[in-house]
Parts: C-alpha cells; structure tokens; sequence
C-alpha cells in the first residue's frame, strides 16, 4: 500500500505541502482518457529521449498550480529540480505557445516590478542581459530543437496553495515574463524552478522553508485517484529507520542536486566499477534513468545473465534492453549503492512494458552528457532536499522490505557502522 498521504503530514508554522499533478493524469488539463498505461509509458519514454540527455528542454512531467500577481491570475507551471528561475507567459505576447490559462498581464498587476539592468537582482541570474535601453534586465533562455523563452526578468506576488487549504505567498519573487516563447511539446504556463540557485523557488521561500523541501510521486500511468505531493520547510523533513542519507556532492552548477553513485547490485551480484564524485544528477523533470556508461553496460551484461527470457528487440526502438513475456514476472532486485546509503529499487522503478509482449529495462547509457536518476527510480518514494545542509534523503512509500534504507557499508571507504551514523546525525 503506498502512503505519500501519511508520509507528508502537514506542519501547521513552518511548512506547507502543495499537489503535483503528472501531465497522463485525470487532474491533468492534457489528459487523454483514450490512452493506455502502456501507451503513456511510450509517449513519457519518447518525451525523455527528446530532451537530448540534457536539462535544456522543456518537455517535463509533473505540473503545480500557482497564481502570480495582485489581482492573483492562475497558472501551471512544469516543476524541474534541474532548473532555478521560474517564468510564465506574459501579455503583450509576441510570440507564444498555446496554454488552458490566462496569459498574465503585469500592467493589470498592482504589485509587479521589472528589474532594472546592472543591479545584483540582474547580475545573479544566468542568462540576463541589459535591454538596448540600459533600463531594464532581459532574461533569455535556449532549449533544445529550437526552443526560447525570452522576456524580463521581473518581481511579483506567487502564491502556492496548500493542502490545508490555506494560501502561502511570496512577495517579491523574482520570475521571468516571458513576452517571446517558443518551447516544443510544452505543457502549462511555463516552469516552475526547484533548482539549487538563489533564483529557485526553494531559496525565495527564505526562512519558511530554510533550504528544504521534498516530494513523493505515485505511479503516473495507472494511478487515477491519489495525488503526488510536493512539500516545504518542516513538512519536507524525511524521517524514520529506513531513510537513506547521503551528501549532495560540491559540484558545479548548483542547479543541479548531484549525488555520489558507488556501485550498482543486479540481484546478488554487486558490480564495481571506477567512479567520480558527483556522477549523477537527481531530476524529477524526465522518466528515463541515463546512467554513466561504466554503470550501465555492466548491469546489462548482468541481466542477460541473470534473466532466463528471450531477449527481443524494443518494438517502439527507444530502449536497449527488453525481454518476451505478457504475464507478471519477477525481474532481478537492482540496488544503488550511493555514498553512506543503499537504494532497493522496485520493479516499477527500473521496467517498464512498452507493449503487452516486451518488458524493458527503463534506462540508458548517459554517453557524454550527465547521468541522470529520473523520476520512474523514484515513484513511490519520499525524496527530500536539505540545501543548508547539502543532503539528500530517501524512504519507500511502500511498507515492505524493498524501500529505500540505511546501510552501514555502502561507502567502501567508510565501513564502520560509527562513521554512517556520525553523518546521519549531522544531516538530522
């Protein structure tokens, strides 16, 4: 049984807990009743590999609903953990993607502010510039396949609704008005921004939050009823015995929430490879983990050895690796090992059937770009961010043997059950 309900209780001081809403699911705008789970499987695996192994597109997953401005005008808004500003379409539009919205207008808004060029406000965001002018502070962004959002970097009031029912605003949030927008198979009004940058939405919170937040994602494609959940400040804290701790590695950009990945079980065959510290990025933006090579082709090898099913090609050509079977079959537990912490990934996390005859494993090879664990590897758990004290947490949603848990030897170079609880105690 899964709980994201019980695990994110709702904190009545510093806290608040807000609804994710997956773009496949009925509280979606862009739902599709006539499709089937293995058909939004395809299209979120086709919607993954589109985004050319990088964090530049626009494509994402899981949306939250917002208002911006005084008088409030609604919004949706695509959440990225790999990327810091926020923006949303603007009137005058010169050139805008279709949305189920209205588009904000900031002269109609008695509380927004344009950023004036050559000011801190500007210079501390990447991608600004100076309008011809010399006035105010353009803010340009490239995606891929010729994707751009241009337009100003502005203030405005935002406002979050909680699932107490009451409303938490933010004055003065700095956001891009996108006046000249075009962004391929985009879904909302624009983005929403829970990078690690000053210009997240995580560091304008300030003090409410104090760096901290989390989420737990319920299985997308076949989950009518329950909500995913996004949560701030004391109501983002994930506690209990079977949490797994590890550091956020001091890597650059820090947009990105970089974690050490150690080594990687099939079943009981653990895999050792050469490593680097940092080696992949944790994105709730794409479905599809792209793992470091080194990783990626042996837990290849060792499912070919392990797996007793014919191997067959991927009908839909997406993935690698895919066996023949129809029915329910259990696959080879795959653990994570990361610095002082073990990740046990359930079968939903690492197969996906792409038709009623192939079940294939859900990653690929990152090649040269950044390694990345994608949503799927986290669906049915809690996963929260301290970005105060650079840490990374996980706990199942499920109660059963197989969730995210503490493990005293997950660091090969730190074994001693002292030094893992030295640094869960610091992270607590």
């Amino acid at each position: 049984m899964y709980r994201c309900d019980s695990l994110t209780k709702a904190s009545t001081t510093n806290g608040f807990t807000t609804n994710l809403i997956h773009r496949d699911s009925p509280q979606s705008p862009y739902y599709d009743p006539s499709l089937s789970p293995t058909q939004r499987i395809v299209n979120a695996l086709r919607r993954s590999l589109s985004r050319k192994w990088e964090f530049i597109d626009s494509n994402g997953e899981y949306l939250v609903k917002y208002s911006i401005g005084n008088p409030p005008v609604s919004a949706l808004g695509t959440v990225y953990t790999s990327k810091d500003v926020t923006w949303t379409q603007c009137e005058p539009c010169l050139k805008c993607f279709s949305q189920n919205f209205p588009l904000f207008n900031p002269k109609k808004s008695f509380t927004y502010r344009a950023i004036r060029c050559n000011t801190s406000e500007c210079n501390s965001v990447r991608g600004t510039s100076c309008s011809p002018t010399k006035k105010n502070c353009l803010y340009y962004n490239v995606f891929a396949l010729g994707s751009f959002t241009q337009g100003l970097l502005s203030t405005e009031t935002f406002t979050l609704a909680s699932s107490s029912g009451q409303r938490v605003s933010i004055p003065n949030f700095t956001f891009a008005c996108g006046f000249r927008n075009a962004v391929q198979n985009t879904v909302g009004s624009g983005i929403v921004g829970l990078g690690g940058g000053n210009a997240s939405l995580v560091r304008q919170l300030g003090p409410l939050t104090q760096g901290r937040f989390s989420y737990c994602l319920v299985t997308p494609f076949n989950n009518l009823i329950n909500s995913s959940k996004l949560n701030f400040g004391d109501d983002a804290v994930v506690k209990g015995r079977e949490v797994a701790v590890t550091p956020l590695a001091p890597k650059g950009p820090n947009t990105f929430y970089f974690v050490t990945l150690l080594q990687i079980s099939v079943g009981d065959q653990r895999l050792n490879a050469s490593f680097e510290q940092g080696n992949i990025v944790m994105e709730s933006g794409t479905m599809l983990t792209k793992l470091p090579n080194y990783f990626y082709y042996q837990v290849k090898k060792a499912l070919l050895s392990q797996v007793k099913l014919k191997q067959i090609r991927d009908p839909t050509g997406l993935l690698d690796l895919c066996f023949l079977t129809r029915g329910n079959i259990q696959m080879p537990n795959i653990t994570f090992h990361f610095e002082f912490a073990e990740v046990y990934l359930k079968q939903e996390n690492m197969f996906i059937r792409t038709s009623e005859d192939s079940l294939c494993f859900a990653a690929k090879p990152a090649g040269k770009h950044r390694a990345v664990l994608g949503y799927l590897a986290q669906v049915n758990f809690l996963v929260g961010f301290d970005l105060e004290r650079r840490a990374y947490y996980s706990k199942s949603s499920e109660l059963d043997p197989y969730g995210m848990s503490m493990a005293n030897n997950a660091n090969p170079s730190c074994r001693a059950r002292s030094c893992l609880l030295h640094f869960i105690n610091f992270y607590d």
